[in-house]
């Protein structure tokens, strides 16, 4: 069987899916290193919603992706950007996603991470942002989850320089009652938050946020790093306080940081870990044994599919996640919330098939091939 894709020129090419997906099963928990997925939510398809109401979420088929996910060793980081926070999910929503999926974390015994921001706000003075911020805090660790604190576009407007974000990290990893992960989003998956950490000159910016951990290092478990600069998470990760770990947010570079090198490595915390799953956790596996050339083999051909979903616009990566979500037999429909399901083109769905059906992602290839046409035919392609 073939199927015919649409490339970016609009010209047509034939293409001869896979027949067998790459055959992966639940195995060992991992071990060398501590790997988690940001997940995205499913919405309800059949919610009268427009792109302005609240999210309209199904709640089985999203915990029924954590549990997925749990099965093979991964752990969930819950409500971040992946689940379309602040770009559908709305604080209420995501509120209600941290508490679901905790109370089935702890049901199922998976390990999960939650993000705390300031989303009630969409502006406000450093007091109000402190508040909001607490808001959050206190109902991730009500629920059992580790926090994650999430960067904010309410202070990244309202900080008038670097004291301001030494001063609200401060207070919040002075109450926090257990370690968190704090999270440095770059602009390139939110605009809002250039100049975080109170300078646009990323070196000045560096040095602020490692001044926030110097000070709070028995309060900070780790920090993620969403740069896309592979040599600026490593000079970061060098220059933690012992006992600080580095999760890579990197989608760009994840195969080589969290292999390391002889003066150390990252943890994960990716959203390409989502639709790469149960890949990523035998990659892992492999890595636990010591086999640095054969975790390298497993993962180094996925980044060409990471680097695609994740292209400018950055921000629109969930669209092409939810997408092969679908394809994979995750979900029933390639609906997302907020109707984010038409932020990516044609020819970019045709290319993350393509890719994903090479690697083997889908455990029914024929489903998959069946639902691509379905959505060509939508846009007016003919087989």
């Amino acid at each position: 069987m073939t199927i015919r894709l649409p490339d970016t020129s609009g010209a047509l090419r034939t293409y001869e899916p896979r027949t067998e997906p790459l055959a992966l099963t639940p195995g060992a928990p991992l071990a060398s290193r501590t790997v988690f997925s940001a997940a995205h939510v499913v919405a309800d398809p059949f919610a009268d919603v427009s792109p302005d109401s609240a999210a309209a979420v199904d709640w089985d088929a999203t915990l029924a992706f954590r549990r997925h996910l749990w099965s093979h060793g991964l752990g969930v980081a819950e409500a971040m950007d992946t689940a379309q926070r602040g770009m559908g999910l709305d604080w209420a929503g995501a509120a209600e996603l941290i508490r679901r999926s905790a109370a089935e974390a702890k049901a199922v015994g998976g390990r999960i991470a939650c993000g705390v921001g300031t989303d009630q706000l969409t502006a406000g003075t450093l007091a109000e942002i402190r508040s909001a911020y607490e808001e959050q805090l206190a109902l991730v660790e009500a629920s059992g989850a580790q926090a994650i604190l999430m960067a904010s576009r309410a202070l990244a407007a309202a900080a008038r320089g670097p004291e301001d974000y030494v001063e609200v990290y401060g207070h919040l990893l002075r109450q926090a009652s257990e370690p968190v992960v704090l999270h440095w989003l770059g602009p390139m998956f939110d605009p809002a938050l250039e100049g975080y950490w109170g300078s646009a000159d990323l070196d000045a910016a560096t040095d602020t946020f490692l001044e926030v951990i110097a000070a709070h290092p028995d309060k900070v478990d780790g920090i993620k790093v969403s740069l896309l600069e592979a040599q600026r998470e490593i000079d970061i990760r060098r220059r933690l306080p012992q006992g600080v770990r580095c999760y890579t947010g990197d989608d760009f570079n994840y195969p080589e940081l969290i292999a390391g090198d002889e003066q150390g490595f990252s943890h994960a915390l990716l959203g390409i870990f989502d639709p790469l799953g149960p890949l990523a956790a035998e990659a892992v596996r492999v890595l636990d044994t010591g086999d640095t050339a054969g975790f390298r083999a497993l993962l180094d051909p996925t980044v060409e599919l990471s680097r695609h979903l994740f292209q400018a616009p950055t921000r629109f990566y969930k669209t092409g996640v939810v997408f092969l979500a679908w394809l994979a037999g995750h979900q029933s429909h390639f609906t997302m919330v907020g109707g984010l399901q038409s932020a990516r083109s044609l020819p970019h769905f045709a290319r993350a098939y393509e890719v994903a059906d090479g690697l083997g992602l889908f455990p029914d290839p024929k489903l998959a091939e069946e639902r691509m046409k379905n959505l060509l035919a939508l846009y007016g392609v003919t087989q």
